[in-house]
């Protein structure tokens, strides 16, 4: 017979459970949901659970928004910022909110147009893609927001928005299109069949040694261990037989001041890059 829930399954702080609290996580018994806050491990990872949460740490009355937000609606933290956390934020300001688990939070709209105005650029279209690729919002909602608003930096949000593709499956895909349009090249084009295969990225008009060009984002997740890059290696066999030319692209190629990728792309569609990089 399975024992109780710890808290009944609702989230707890680290303070109601005292010296406790390391020997819980140890042994797999709970879980951490954000920092300060834990759960039974049994529980599954919900927008409710994670608003719960929230409220533990929340003044009353106060409104979850910007990174805290997008992760309550369910966008990874890794498209959110480096740190890999929603952090905590909130406001009393008035906005355009919704209720989950008795928590105002804004919504997901809102907390979109205030992510790609206010996220450093990068994070800021990863952002919008997630929120786009999750279904909680459009391009043209998201747009018709963004002509209305006064914001300051809401000049960065409507750039954002011209650039930003529900297709886009990773953060990192997102951030390896930003890369490729701040260097000046045509926009790629997103999810392209090739064979058997599905390209992140590609420009598929032949180029001038009649081959095509592909752009693939590897994180290290999927591809670090030996069997997977071996299937990448085949994958990348067969590409080259249908006529591809294969750009892996991992995230310290995206990430620092070296231009080694655009100067690779530059000199397989014949265009000079623009230089230096801007992030």
């Amino acid at each position: 017979m399975d024992s109780p829930l710890y808290f009944c399954g609702l989230p707890f702080t680290g303070r109601q459970v005292g010296r406790k609290l390391n020997w819980l996580l140890g042994s797999g018994q709970i879980r951490p949901v954000l920092k300060g806050v834990y759960v039974d491990a049994r529980v599954p990872d919900t927008p409710e659970l994670r608003a719960l949460s929230v409220t533990r740490l929340l003044p009353p009355d106060a409104t979850a928004c910007g990174r805290t937000a997008a992760w309550i609606h369910g966008i990874d933290t890794t498209a959110l910022g480096e740190s890999g956390e929603p952090g905590l934020q909130w406001t009393n300001q008035p906005t355009d909110t919704v209720e989950l688990a008795g928590l105002q939070v804004t919504s997901p709209a809102s907390t979109a147009l205030a992510l790609a105005t206010n996220l450093p650029r990068p994070f800021a279209l990863s952002a919008v893609d997630a929120f786009l690729r999750s279904g909680a919002t459009t391009l043209d909602v998201l747009r018709q927001l963004a002509s209305h608003s006064d914001q300051p930096r809401i000049w960065q949000a409507r750039r954002i928005l011209e650039y930003a593709d529900a297709r886009a499956e990773s953060p990192g895909e997102s951030w390896l299109r930003l890369r490729l349009l701040d260097a000046g090249f045509p926009r790629p084009a997103l999810q392209v069949h090739a064979g058997k295969y599905r390209l992140d990225l590609a420009y598929p008009e032949p180029l001038e040694d009649g081959r095509r060009l592909g752009l693939e984002y590897d994180s290290d997740r999927w591809h670090s261990r030996p069997r997977q890059q071996a299937r990448d290696e085949r994958r990348q066999e067969e590409l080259a037989k249908l006529g591809w030319h294969i750009i892996s692209v991992r995230r310290p190629d995206l990430w620092g001041s070296y231009p080694a990728l655009e100067l690779a792309v530059g000199s397989y569609l014949s265009q000079q890059p623009r230089l230096p990089r801007r992030w």
